[in-house]
């Protein structure tokens, strides 16, 4: 499985001619402050490359979302778990242009049966910023409950958001 679907939406693994756009996120504080800040182009790419070698090592990673109509990246979802992070998180962000169209919801929920039905994990969580309030409401609509709040490795304070199988 390398590309999972929704009605709306194609959510498949990052492809060299998606870095401009990546990049172009990752160079402006105010889409970048709740994924790890601000990054120059080299480590744009060397965050793109880590999302693929994530999933050569592990099957699953943060992945492209695009929208079908268009063909355009709308932005980023999916499952992380490299040897420090705690556990399996369920992350994601949307370019600006697309936000407010229901597609973090639509690929949330892909990607959580996907976390659950095929990748068979018990338990998923999101690490959510607190001041991060269109994650929360995303995060709680996808059906996490906030469980308790822990330093996220070099990342600072973080909330614990936790889905369960439904």
């Amino acid at each position: 499985m390398r590309e999972l679907e929704t009605e709306r939406l194609l959510i498949r693994l990052w492809h060299e001619s998606d870095f401009e756009q990546l990049a172009t996120f990752f160079s402006e504080e105010e889409n970048a402050k709740y994924v790890g800040g601000i990054k120059t182009r080299e480590e744009s790419w060397e965050l793109m490359a880590a999302y693929i070698g994530h999933w050569q090592m592990k099957g699953y990673s943060y992945m492209a979302v695009v929208e079908k109509a268009t063909r355009k990246i709308a932005g980023c979802i999916g499952l992380w778990n490299s040897d420090p992070w705690p556990e399996p998180e369920l992350g994601y962000w949307f370019l600006k242009e697309m936000q407010g169209k229901g597609y973090a919801y639509e690929a949330g929920m892909r990607m959580k049966k996907f976390a659950f039905e095929t990748k068979k994990f018990e338990t998923l969580v999101s690490y959510i910023a607190a001041e991060n309030i269109p994650s929360i409401k995303l995060a709680e609509k996808l059906g996490a409950v906030y469980e308790k709040d822990i330093k996220l490795l070099d990342f600072g304070k973080h909330s614990v958001y936790r889905y369960t199988k439904d």
